[in-house]
């Protein structure tokens, strides 16, 4: 699926979450809320960060909201528009950490997914429908009803929102969203930003993906809404893929002069980013795992 939002009055899509740290709005049980502009919020909840564009036209919500924050983020929604016209689109997840839906198809909401992320999670298949993966039954929720390609775009509340589906780099459903009035862009786990990348084989995931995406988001005046974490800007995003990039070349060097795994990780490449970057989900000597392994499958 492609294309625009016009006549879709409709439609839901689930979107990537996203972080901000701008002036908080409010603090409820599980979100807490910043304003971009007046029509941009970001919400962060315990399973990462949501972007949404609220106005006349309803409202775009994008990220990887929690299943207990949806209540709120809809209370919120609803108190700055009349419209209940709602759009909703998922980033991709492990499914570790995925919430499927996060309650919002219960809602009215069709709910959207880039669709190689939907089919691991059982949708976007011919025939019967396949069995919810026992994480999403657990908590409740249902996988989203609706899939793209490669782009959607939005023209809501005086913003130009365009869902770009990217090369391999977290997994191969990655996307960008970009918010073009706000100077805003949401990179998904592209640009985590609680600390390393995780490069996922089982999802497609590959090194190069994270450099030729990183590398196209480094302006000095731009908002980037990581995953986790507060807002950064350009200068962030280019301080993260030199990181990766340097220590892509520490351990090709190494890897070409026929050094072991475990002497490469005893080295300790990423010795000198740890302060910065080795607090997240991803771990110092599992990254150089991941960038290892990456190397040698090329």
């Amino acid at each position: 699926m492609t294309g625009g939002v016009s006549g879709f009055q409709s439609l839901i899509l689930i979107a990537w979450t996203l972080g901000f740290a701008g002036t908080p709005l409010a603090a409820a049980n599980s979100v807490k809320i910043a304003e971009v502009t007046p029509h941009v919020l970001v919400f962060a909840t315990s399973s990462g960060n949501a972007v949404a564009s609220v106005g006349p036209d309803g409202a775009l919500l994008v990220g990887t909201p929690s299943v207990t924050s949806t209540p709120e983020i809809s209370s919120i929604l609803a108190s700055r528009t009349k419209s209940a016209v709602r759009y909703v689109v998922i980033a991709p997840e492990d499914l570790h950490h995925s919430e499927g839906d996060a309650g919002w198809g219960r809602r009215g909401a069709f709910v959207a997914m880039q669709e190689k992320a939907l089919e691991r999670l059982g949708g976007h298949a011919m025939g019967p429908p396949k069995p919810l993966p026992p994480r999403l039954v657990a908590i409740g929720v249902d996988r989203p009803r609706i899939a793209f390609s490669d782009v959607l775009t939005f023209d809501v509340n005086g913003e130009a929102i365009h869902v770009v589906h990217q090369p391999p780099g977290y997994s191969d459903a990655d996307a960008i969203v970009h918010f073009h009035v706000a100077n805003l862009v949401y990179l998904g786990e592209v640009f985590p930003g609680d600390g390393y990348p995780e490069i996922d084989p089982a999802q497609g995931g590959q090194l190069d993906g994270f450099v030729k995406t990183l590398s196209e988001w480094t302006g000095e005046d731009l908002h980037v809404v990581p995953v986790r974490g507060d807002v950064m800007n350009g200068t962030d995003v280019r301080a993260f893929r030199d990181m990766i990039v340097s220590v892509r070349d520490r351990v090709k060097r190494m890897l070409e002069a026929s050094q072991s795994e475990s002497r490469i990780i005893a080295a300790h490449p990423t010795q000198d980013f740890d302060a910065r970057w080795g607090h997240g989900r991803v771990q110092p000597d599992a990254f150089v795992h991941e960038v290892y392994s990456a190397l040698v499958a090329r």
